[in-house]
């Protein structure tokens, strides 16, 4: 019959396989220990049960344990402290070495510059706390059971309002679903589109990696639509072979620039000829600093243009909180995807965050961010313009990212990284931001991307003075 002991967790220590290979009862457990100990499943500093009460566990004489304690504390397996019992001891790590080699010091990153990463301080702390409990108070019992797979109805009343008053998109609750973030919700659209026939997106050919790779895991291609100045060039969908288009028309990711008024009209144009559908990202659409934003192009055909957004970039993206407006034909579609992914989002921050909507608050922080953020990004533009003149920032006044154009004659991209890396900056590239199908970068000017949402405001003046070292390399 099979022995085991069990500590704290489920961790089990089995004294069969020991057995099985002809070891006592005292050698099978010492074998079993010190396996335990080697492979991590019992963790240095994990205290041990007593003799006592291990071997009443296992049935076996205390002698036998007590024996088998000590000799894993000689071994160096086991530690007896005085008042403390008997527990697991450090060990330095293993290490098998076949050829002499030299340390590399892997440069620490004290500047996170990454592009489309908010301030995660201006977080609404007792804000979203006073929400959550009043959210909690007056919620009904069912409402902490299975539900919807299009999300809490209170969300997407609260969403249906704030949209069309803040982004003017044209939608009512039962046409929004809640996904987690942005990711989620693409990957729930390439299904009901795989469902529909549809084999290929058009993507901007730059953009966000990993967002063409959402479209790819769905089984759907990625087809490259160039970029200028006026954002992306919907007038040439009609010779793509795409049954959607996926674009940033707000404040294109990472160029900056907004959608022209006609290449909006030609996407929805295209989608109203051949039956495709425009997913419009709208991921920083209430950060624009000098004017009023320009509205959701998915008010110019709420059944050909789908609207997403999502609270990563104004509240936090751990929240996982995301939102699809949907064409009434896409609904069912895009439920059934998400209840086989995972049936519905978390209750209660949907609870909370409309609470909160519907209060006032998240009005109340976004315009606290959005001074923070133009604040940031004039620091950032004013600093540039004083030690490093020749580089030119490019995109409008919104979002969380600029666009640093180098001068000619600039390092490489992959030696602008290196040094970066030694200056303890994380940030990236636009040929990082260079959709996988759209070949290989042309030949353009170097042009860095940075974040200036993440850095802390003890850390920022260091993060400029990085920023500006490297650029001046």
């Amino acid at each position: 019959m099979e022995s085991w002991a069990t500590f704290g967790g489920d961790l089990h220590l089995d004294l069969s396989a020991g057995r099985a290979r002809g070891l006592g009862l005292r050698a099978a457990l010492e074998d079993a220990l010190r396996a335990a100990a080697r492979d991590g499943r019992l963790a240095a500093g994990t205290r041990l049960p007593s003799s006592r009460v291990l071997a009443a566990d296992l049935g076996i004489a205390r002698n036998t344990v007590a024996e088998a304690y000590a000799l894993l504390t000689a071994e160096g397996w086991l530690t007896a402290r005085q008042g403390s019992g008997t527990v697991v001891a450090e060990r330095g790590a293993a290490t098998v070495s076949t050829a002499p080699s030299t340390p590399q010091r892997t440069p620490a990153v004290r500047f996170d510059l990454m592009p489309g990463r908010p301030d995660l301080a201006l977080f609404p702390r007792s804000a979203w706390l006073a929400a959550a409990r009043r959210a909690l108070a007056v919620a009904p019992h069912e409402a902490l059971g299975y539900s919807d797979p299009r999300g809490r109805i209170e969300l997407r009343r609260a969403l249906a309002d704030y949209l069309a008053r803040v982004r003017g998109v044209r939608t009512d609750p039962e046409r929004i679903l809640i996904c987690a973030g942005y990711t989620q919700g693409l990957a729930l659209l390439c299904g009901a589109l795989r469902e529909r026939g549809v084999g290929a997106v058009a993507v901007e050919e730059y953009g966000l990696p990993p967002q063409q790779a959402v479209i790819t895991a769905a089984g759907l291609a990625t087809v490259p639509l160039p970029l200028d100045e006026g954002g992306a060039r919907t007038d040439l969908l009609g010779g793509l072979d795409a049954g959607a288009v996926a674009l940033t028309s707000a404040h294109q990711f990472p160029t900056g620039v907004p959608l022209l008024a006609n290449r909006r009209a030609a996407a929805v144009s295209w989608a109203r000829e051949t039956g495709g559908i425009v997913i419009e990202d709208d991921y920083d659409g209430e950060f624009r600093y000098d004017r009023q934003p320009v509205g959701a192009m998915q008010a110019l055909d709420p059944e050909r243009v789908v609207y997403a957004g999502t609270a990563s970039k104004s509240l936090a993206p751990g929240l996982r909180l995301g939102w699809l407006a949907l064409p009434a034909a896409l609904v069912e579609p895009v439920m059934r995807q998400k209840e086989l992914a995972d049936g519905q989002s978390g209750v209660m921050d949907q609870l909370t965050l409309a609470e909160l909507i519907t209060t006032g608050g998240f009005d109340r922080h976004i315009r606290r961010c959005r001074l923070h953020y133009r604040r940031r990004r004039d620091q950032l533009i004013g600093t540039l313009a004083e030690r490093a003149p020749e580089v030119r920032v490019t995109g409008i006044a919104a979002g969380l990212h600029a666009v640093l154009e180098l001068p000619p004659g600039s390092l490489t991209d992959a030696e602008l990284l290196r040094q970066a890396g030694w200056l303890g900056l994380a940030l990236n590239t636009m040929s990082g931001c260079r959709a996988d199908s759209a070949g290989p970068a042309p030949d353009a000017p170097s042009a860095l991307v940075i974040g200036y949402g993440t850095p802390p405001e003890r850390a920022w003046p260091g993060a400029l003075d990085a920023l500006c070292t490297l650029v001046s390399l």
